[in-house]
């Protein structure tokens, strides 16, 4: 056996590790409140300044050729499917932007970061996010339990109004929206990964209507999917998890996001979330908007680069922020974990590269929030990097990644 002698026991007890001495090199930076984020220059990230540049031009002209007027869009666009009309908020985008952020620091950013813009689906992550706060606080006990059991009945205040009293005597006055055999079967992450094939109407929107097949004779008659054996991308039923999700906090969702997640990651005042003209719920004797989870027929998540990178961030950092976990590393690791019938899909709306198939320049363990637009968070563990891309071609989303990485080598 050895034994420490005299001179090795003080040693011992007054060494002090080398990243003891100086923390900032082990520890990570986040930025402070909104107005604050320290921006480093390229070389002092580690970039070659000149191959950043272009990769930034490039950016700029991919710019989507989609009309900046949002509700102009939208009717050369959804608003041509059934049931199309918008029921939502609509706002005019502004220019391509972006911002770089490496090791946390901002690295670069072009066009005006600071604009509030629509962001479309990438809104399903932050959705997703307040099901996981949820689920870290016990009031959903399983991501695998039946929903029926946690909902009870909607009064939706639209329905209160535009009630004939005389016509409709004897029919429901509560939405209950997990009756049906097919939908009683349903369960949280099957709504959370949009395999649910969840049939009914929620708002106005029928969810056959939503993204329709090319044969009309199917819309309605068709067999269900059972619930995980089939993935489908549909509003309408994103719009079911946020009102389920309402129904379990029995507070508004942006409420909830903006106490536990919003504020504690320093995010400005200006982002806002909106649901429909006739999602408005009676809960508790309290009037609440159920939001919507894109804006599809309006709506959604309103917010600017500058934040989007920050919720960005945050998932980079596995929910942590400044030693402080705000959702449990857990559930941003369930949150990427490829779902069975789409397996480059997490929950919404992370978007996975586990055969470097949808991201050929990404890493394997990179993933996106990604909405319509484009609008994409791109986050790389691997290189402790993030990315927003607002209103860029589609495109242009791989050929963006590859330009940065490369001006990294």
């Amino acid at each position: 056996m050895r034994f420490l002698t005299p001179i090795s026991i003080f040693l011992f007890l007054f060494w002090v590790p080398t990243n003891a001495q100086n923390p900032a090199i082990t520890e990570p930076y986040y930025p402070d409140n909104w107005g604050e984020w320290e921006i480093l220059s390229p070389e002092a990230s580690g970039f070659d300044p000149v191959k950043l540049q272009e990769a930034i031009d490039y950016a700029i002209s991919m710019e989507s050729e989609n009309p900046r007027n949002m509700e102009i869009n939208h009717y050369g666009t959804f608003g041509r499917e059934p049931f199309g009309e918008g029921i939502g908020p609509f706002k005019s985008r502004g220019e391509m932007t972006g911002i770089i952020v490496k090791n946390g620091y901002i690295v670069a950013e072009w066009g005006n970061p600071f604009r509030v813009d629509m962001t479309h689906s990438v809104t399903k992550s932050f959705l997703s996010m307040t099901v996981g706060l949820a689920w870290d606080d016990g009031l959903i006990r399983d991501v695998h339990d039946k929903v029926a059991p946690y909902m009870g009945p909607i009064l939706v205040i639209d329905d209160i109004y535009n009630r004939d009293k005389g016509s409709e005597v004897g029919e429901a006055h509560f939405l209950m929206p997990f009756l049906t055999d097919h939908n009683t079967q349903i369960t949280w992450e099957h709504l959370l990964q949009q395999t649910s094939d969840w049939e009914g109407t929620l708002f106005g929107k029928p969810d056959w209507a939503d993204r329709p097949s090319g044969e009309r004779s199917e819309w309605i008659t068709r067999e269900r999917h059972t619930p995980g054996n089939v993935w489908e991308y549909n509003d309408v039923r994103v719009n079911l998890l946020a009102l389920a999700t309402l129904n379990v906090w029995r507070q508004p969702l942006p409420q909830v996001l903006k106490e536990r997640v919003m504020d504690k990651i320093g995010a400005s005042p200006t982002w806002r979330w909106h649901g429909y003209e006739n999602s408005w719920v009676l809960i508790d004797g309290k009037q609440m908007q159920s939001v919507s989870g894109g804006g599809h027929w309006g709506g959604g998540m309103f917010i600017s680069a500058r934040d989007q990178a920050r919720f960005g961030l945050l998932t980079l950092r596995e929910g942590s922020w400044k030693g402080e976990q705000l959702v449990s590393k857990e559930w941003i690791r369930m949150s990427k974990n490829p779902t069975q019938a789409r397996p480059n899909y997490g929950y919404m709306n992370y978007f996975l590269n586990p055969n470097r198939e949808a991201m050929p320049a990404a890493p394997k363990s990179a993933f996106w929030h990604l909405g319509a637009g484009n609008n994409m968070v791109y986050v790389d563990p691997k290189n402790d990097l993030v990315v927003v891309a607002r209103w860029i071609q589609g495109t242009g989303m791989n050929g963006l990644v590859e330009r940065i990485l490369a001006a990294m080598e």
